[in-house]
């Protein structure tokens, strides 16, 4: 399995974090989260390390850390500081790093910058969180060809929320997707209730076979592209310039 997974999600609070803990508990891993946004109350970083059951220091500090709960351009311009992309680097571990995103794929970093653009450029392996209540299925497609369209690995869809069986099977099979599993409300969320609903509701193996299928999906593309070379390349080996 890859050293390094993002968690993303079709939108904000719909339990991704909660998913992400149980993941890298799953796979004593480490985890980040790169920005956080809104410091009153527990953060994410604070909320996954009480239930992922991690040894301390698995749980990396932020890259940045805003005060208020809006969305991360926002909050960061309240603060005066502009978010740097060039910040967002991920250290080499022994064992997997789950990367949490921060609301869905479009939210913005700064006024030019949004986080699935850094997700193309990292070109590491996605997980996509979604609700399982209605209006999923449009929600959760548009997530899926925003990452196709930009060649980024799509491990597969991770369903948070009650069982709509149909809904589920129907978004994996339009967007030709793994389902790769579903995590229920839990009530107590605790370490223990986490972990036995992540063993229960997801299969590691799978996991892991989705993972090798999508970087070696991205692989080829990258290949194809490669011996197709650049359109604008000329035969002496120049240049044409940008078109626009």
């Amino acid at each position: 399995m890859t050293k390094r997974i993002v968690i993303t999600g079709t939108d904000t609070g719909i339990g991704k974090t909660v998913f992400a803990a149980g993941l890298a508990g799953m796979l004593d891993g480490f985890y980040w989260k790169p920005v956080q946004s809104g410091l009153d109350g527990e953060t994410d970083s604070e909320v996954v390390g009480r239930l992922a059951g991690l040894p301390p220091g698995r749980v990396l500090p932020e890259a940045y850390r805003l005060q208020s709960p809006l969305s991360l351009h926002r909050s960061a311009e309240i603060d005066g500081i502009s978010i740097e992309t060039a910040d967002l680097s991920f250290p080499v571990l022994p064992t997997p790093l789950v990367i949490e995103g921060a609301g869905g794929l479009m939210a913005p970093l700064n006024r030019q910058t949004r986080f699935i653009d850094i997700f193309r450029e990292w070109q590491l392996p996605v997980i996509l969180c979604a609700r399982t209540a209605l209006s999923t299925i449009n929600h959760t497609l548009l997530s899926i060809e925003a990452l196709k369209a930009r060649s980024i690995p799509i491990m597969g869809v991770a369903f948070i929320g009650d069982e709509v069986a149909d809904s589920q099977r129907t978004i994996a099979k339009l967007g030709n997707v793994p389902q790769l599993g579903r995590l229920p409300h839990l009530d107590p969320l605790t370490p223990k209730t986490l972990r036995h609903a992540m063993i229960a509701g997801f299969d590691l193996d799978l996991i892991a076979g989705a993972n090798d299928v999508a970087v070696s999906s991205v692989a080829s593309v990258h290949a194809a592209r490669t011996r197709a070379g650049n359109p604008r390349d000329r035969p002496d080996g120049s240049r044409l310039p940008p078109q626009g």
